[in-house]
Parts: C-alpha cells; sequence; structure tokens
C-alpha cells in the first residue's frame, strides 16, 4: 500500500504551533506533499524541517515568505526535481516531484490569481506551461513503466459539485469558465490524460471540500471549496482505494484554512 497526503499548510512555521507537529507524529502517510511553505528550510522547527524517519525536500521561493513546496517520503527516493523547466516559475516555489519505486509523486501549489491583476495573468501563463509539461511528464513516465501523482493545491474548483456557493463565484479566481475549461483539458484521457483520483471515489457527492476562508463561519457552515487534489495516470487511479479529506472535528482544532486530502493506493 502507498499512502499519500497532500496538505495546504498555509505557513509552515505558524502550522507547527497550531497542531500540525502532533497530526505529523501520528499521520500513517508513506508520502506528504505539502504547499504554501512560506520559509526558509532554516527557519523551520527541526522537528518539521527534518523529522526522523522522513526524507525531505524543500522547495522555498525566491521571494522570502510567499509559496513554498516540500516533499516527504518515509524512503529515500531514487530522483528529486525542483520546478518543471520553466524560467519564470522554477523559482517560485511551487512544484517538486520524486522519484519513488513505480510511481513519480508531485507537489504542486498554483498561483490562486485575482481577476482583473497580475496576478491573474501570472496564473494563466502557469497553467499554459504546466499543461504542456503535464503531459511530457506522463508519457516519459510511461516509457519507464511508471504511473504519476500530482498532488496540491491547485486553486481551481472544476465543477458546480466542487464549491459551495458557486452561483457567486462564477466571475471569482478559481472557478472562472476558462480556468475550469483548463483543469478539463488536463482531465482529458485525449489531451491531459490524469485522473481526479477522490472524485473518481465519490463521483456523486458535494465536494468534499478541501479549504474555507477564515472569514465569518465558513467552517462551521461547511461553505467551502474542493480546490486541494490528487490528479494521477489512469493506472494508479485505478489502484486507488479510499480518499478523504481530514477535516478537522472544529473550527479551534484547525492549523490551516485548508484540510489534508488523503488516498490510499494498492500499489
Amino acid at each position: 500500500m502507498l499512502t499519500v497526503t497532500s496538505a495546504n499548510v498555509n505557513g509552515l512555521r505558524a502550522a507547527a504551533k497550531k497542531g500540525f507537529v502532533e497530526w505529523l507524529a501520528d499521520t500513517s502517510a508513506d508520502v506528504l506533499c505539502l504547499q504554501e511553505v512560506r520559509a526558509e528550510p532554516q527557519q523551520l522547527p527541526e522537528g518539521v524541517r527534518a523529522p526522523e524517519g522522513w526524507h525531505v525536500t524543500h522547495a522555498p521561493a525566491a521571494a522570502k515568505g510567499r509559496a513554498g513546496v516540500s516533499l516527504y517520503t518515509r524512503r529515500e527516493p531514487d530522483r528529486v526535481q525542483v520546478g518543471f523547466g520553466s524560467g519564470e516559475f522554477d523559482t517560485s516555489g511551487r512544484y517538486v516531484e520524486a522519484d519513488l519505486p513505480g510511481v513519480t509523486v508531485a507537489s504542486l501549489y498554483l498561483p490562486s490569481g485575482e481577476v482583473g491583476t497580475e496576478r491573474q495573468d501570472e496564473k494563466a501563463r502557469f497553467m499554459d506551461e504546466f499543461l504542456e509539461y503535464l503531459k511530457g511528464l506522463r508519457v516519459r513516465a510511461a516509457a519507464d513503466g511508471r504511473e504519476v501523482l500530482v498532488c496540491g493545491d491547485w486553486n481551481i474548483a472544476h465543477q458546480q459539485a466542487d464549491l459551495k456557493n458557486w452561483r457567486a463565484n462564477q466571475k471569482s479566481s478559481g472557478f472562472l469558465p476558462e480556468e475550469r475549461a483548463w483543469l478539463s483539458r488536463v482531465l482529458d484521457a485525449g489531451d491531459g490524460g490524469y485522473v481526479d483520483v477522490v472524485r473518481t471515489l465519490h463521483p456523486d457527492v458535494t465536494g468534499p471540500y478541501t479549504w474555507w476562508s477564515y472569514r465569518g463561519r465558513a467552517f462551521d457552515n461547511d461553505s467551502g471549496w474542493r480546490i486541494d487534489y490528487h490528479l494521477s495516470t489512469p493506472g494508479l487511479a485505478a489502484k486507488a482505494l479510499k480518499g478523504y479529506v481530514e477535516r478537522a472535528a472544529t473550527h479551534d482544532e484547525r492549523w490551516s484554512d485548508h484540510a489534508p486530502v488523503t488516498v490510499v493506493y494498492d500499489l
């Protein structure tokens, strides 16, 4: 079995003080993909930077205090790669991948965007480059007899079932028609060729949501978005036994505005 968890920590130093350390000690995951770490490795507590029993790769952003992704694996990877060959984005702390036996696992933090601003333009440029990389990665992995799993905060709710207030957010970044169409391309068997693992396991449910705003009572009302995904090649998706969101029992027990998303694969 291979258990993989993805979590946007919304600042790992802050999360470490709110319960992430205890969660890490209890998790049964074999691989942990973190996003929005927002710290240089030397700024992290030792028990988070290099916890015993884990092999860790941190990929911080060149811009201090922004983005940042990390990959924790129980076994030492055969290969690690930071970035996806982009002149614009490889130092932005948004992508890291590692080869494990039979599978390449990656942690992704796709830009969030903001309608009418340069941030949205940046998101569009990232998506254009990244889709081409994803297609190439799938082909290269298949040639090596490997599967691919890209976990992370994709910052797009794909379908109406993926956010509570979809009607009010049709002109909001994260649910724009062009963003949803792009994600449809990623998930098109004839284009990107990836599979939304959790949606495949839970085809007829609303959510399960993975992010709730800290504003108002979004968490208590379960007024959330599903923007954190496990997207994999079809062969691996077919081996997924169960997938679930590790939603905190109460608002006060949260250590991030996102919840971890865990899938167990029968490799």
